[in-house]
């Protein structure tokens, strides 16, 4: 009996989707697409010209998700032209999985039950691989890449490398996995990822739950990787299956990566000696210890986004918030990133905590974290976020200064009204 081949979990996806056996890094393979998702900013404003341009039509409409979550609501008429060309395309085009006003499509579309392990899914944000925390092998493309995607489902790509992230004990109190990514921010740099699979593994993965593992995931794109992967196990099950995945399409055990299998990179850290983090700007690789940023004034907090305004986020916050007053001068903005979300933070009363306390409700979408519609900056003001970037004039005027934290961080500098360590709150 010939033995078998060991591989990577990326090796096995991407070995899946084209109907290989065995890859290898480096090698070029055509993969077939199992899922492709647009939103409304990269998707049909961008890939319709050049659809009818080419007369042509999508490969299978049924395999293709819309979520509208930039321009949403729309605050002028440029926003709202762009939305109701979205809606008009999806009709036109038969496109049934249409989430309109639903949220963020990187916890949409789990959300929705449109991930499982074993999947090859491209999106059209470079957030895509947030999908990696599923065991889906998830990235981001461009409006040209989509294009071909939607006419032939399928896509060129080179067999990546794994690049292994290993974590080993326990979070402590006031530290979430934001603190995790900016860590590796800090240690990798932007680039650390090389376009390549990280797979994040370890005991401390297995205590985290399927939203702390979409942070994880998220970040791979701020550590320059193509994708960032967790092997799926009996938590991704369970939330799968409350999402409506059904048993028989969730398949664990074949998405594990072999133990003899060999990686390009391999990089430990310590939970249980991390500390809250904080990125200065204008990059996420500027991050250090809450610490050595103490003091520092802000006038906006902004819990939002992808990256930090999912269920256990907001209860992140409110655990600190609960009591306390925003600190006068500062102002408090919280986007939840789904309506979901909002609707069960209503429900088991965080959303009363954090609006007790001051926060101002925003309505779900991507929001002032890609500098659209209510809570962007103003010439130099500062603001602590719990997004994933802060570039330069990402937030708003190209003057202001953006720090990144855990929603943890962000409530207790909210409270503070400068940058504070949240355990000193939550003691």
């Amino acid at each position: 009996m010939a033995q078998k081949t060991p591989m990577t979990l990326a090796e096995k996806l991407v070995a899946r989707a084209a109907g290989r056996d065995v890859v290898r890094p480096g090698e070029v393979i055509t993969a077939q697409v199992d899922l492709a998702m647009m939103h409304d900013s990269g998707g049909p404003r961008r890939v319709a010209p050049m659809l009818e341009r080419l007369q042509a039509k999508l490969w299978d409409p049924d395999k293709v998700v819309v979520i509208s979550d930039h321009y949403v609501p729309a605050v002028d008429a440029e926003s709202a032209g762009i939305l109701d060309l979205t809606r008009k395309w999806v009709k036109a085009a038969g496109v049934t999985k249409f989430h309109d006003m639903q949220g963020i499509c990187h916890v949409v579309l789990p959300e929705r039950g449109h991930l499982r392990p074993g999947l090859f899914v491209v999106g059209g944000d470079s957030h895509s691989p947030t999908g990696g925390a599923f065991g889906t092998y998830m990235f981001g493309v461009g409006a040209t890449e989509m294009c071909g995607v939607l006419v032939t489902g399928e896509i060129w790509l080179r067999v990546p490398e794994t690049i292994l992230l290993h974590w080993t004990g326990q979070l402590g109190p006031g530290v979430a996995a934001k603190d995790m990514i900016l860590a590796m921010c800090a240690k990798l740099g932007m680039d650390g990822g090389r376009y390549q699979a990280i797979q994040y593994a370890g005991d401390t993965l297995a205590g985290l739950s399927m939203q702390e593992r979409m942070t994880l995931s998220n970040m791979a794109a701020e550590l320059g990787a193509q994708t960032g992967l967790i092997a799926p196990d009996t938590i991704t099950r369970d939330y799968l299956q409350a999402v409506g995945v059904s048993a028989g399409e969730i398949d664990i055990a074949s998405w594990q990566t072999d133990a003899d299998a060999k990686v390009a990179e391999r990089h430990d850290f310590d939970a249980a000696t991390l500390s809250p983090m904080v990125a200065a700007p204008h990059s996420p690789a500027n991050s250090a210890a809450v610490a050595e940023h103490r003091g520092i004034v802000i006038e906006q907090a902004y819990i939002g986004a992808c990256t930090g305004a999912k269920i256990n986020d907001l209860r992140m916050a409110a655990s600190v918030l609960k009591g306390r007053k925003v600190a006068s001068g500062t102002r408090l903005l919280i986007a939840p990133a789904s309506a979901r979300t909002t609707a069960e933070a209503a429900a088991d009363g965080t959303l009363a905590t954090l609006t007790e306390a001051g926060a101002i409700l925003l309505s779900s979408g991507c929001g002032a974290c890609a500098g659209y519609g209510a809570g962007v900056l103003a010439e130099n003001e500062t603001c602590i976020a719990s997004t994933a970037r802060n570039f330069k004039g990402r937030m708003g005027a190209g003057s202001s200064k953006v720090y990144l934290g855990s929603p943890y961080t962000v409530a207790a500098t909210a409270v503070a009204g400068h940058i504070v360590d949240p355990r000193e709150l939550l003691a």
